[in-house]
């Protein structure tokens, strides 16, 4: 026989689950997946202050050319004056935010082994995504290849942990880009001649690769100069590809060429 719900007992058992849950919160209070300081705030994997550093760098009002900062009016127009007469080999570009806060924080901490950020760069990258001019353009996502040797010495490349959240309908992920020259980080080049110089020549598509005729989306963590996404375009573009897009987490060097 089915009784009634016993309304009394129902309210007791809310009552007990959210004194236990309250006493687990006291006991073992949330940490901030950024910077590992003890939160109050439940179910939120930041803190107060990582989040106001994080949203206060984060904007829908940027290039979508170049992925610099601009005012809302320029970015409806699609680029902005800095960019103009420079040479980007990308089609567009879709960004989470600038290198800077709380952003820049977890980009570093996400390149030196704290993957428990993965969810949350997922989702500003994919957020960004979806926002963007050309979601319904891409046939293949590819991360930015890492050389084998850094590949080995990190375990993973975190822009292929990005394209592997990523939302879309058809899109599919593509390795068939790859790193043939070992080169030194970006970040230590002196000059953007230097950076250039540096990933000059450094990538090259697998035989048997499928973007002859397609549409492309690079993904990777940083866009500073514009070097290693226009090398990788410009290697994409020789095997065939039709358009390359760029999904990155962060731009830095709003000054920076």
């Amino acid at each position: 026989m089915i009784t009634a719900p016993n309304r009394t007992s129902n309210w007791f058992a809310r009552a007990i689950s959210d004194t236990v849950g309250g006493l687990g919160q006291l006991l073992w209070p949330a940490k901030c997946v950024n910077c590992g300081r003890h939160s109050v705030e439940t179910g939120n994997v930041l803190c107060g202050d990582c989040w106001e550093g994080l949203t206060s760098v984060c904007s829908a009002d940027y290039c979508r050319r170049c992925g610099k900062d601009v005012s809302p009016y320029v970015a409806c127009e699609g680029v902005c004056p800095n960019c103009r007469g420079e040479e980007i080999g990308f089609d567009g570009i879709a960004r989470a935010g600038r290198y800077a806060e709380s952003l820049q924080d977890m980009i570093l901490a996400f390149k030196k082994d704290k993957t428990e950020l993965d969810s949350i760069m997922v989702w500003l990258a994919d957020t960004a995504l979806q926002t963007s001019t050309f979601f319904q353009d891409i046939d293949f996502f590819v991360p930015v290849p890492l050389h084998w040797r850094r590949r080995f010495h990190r375990g993973y490349n975190q822009s292929y942990l990005l394209a592997k959240g990523l939302k879309h309908p058809s899109a599919e992920i593509s390795t068939d880009l790859v790193r043939i020259r070992y080169t030194k980080p970006q970040a230590e080049m002196p000059s953007f001649a230097a950076r250039v110089k540096n990933v000059k020549g450094a990538f090259a598509v697998r035989y048997r690769h499928p973007f002859a005729g397609r549409k492309v989306c690079l993904v990777d963590d940083i866009k500073t100069t514009n070097a290693t996404l226009n090398e990788c375009s410009k290697t994409l573009r020789e095997a065939g590809a039709e358009k390359v897009f760029a999904l990155v987490l962060s731009v830095a060097g709003q000054d920076a060429r």
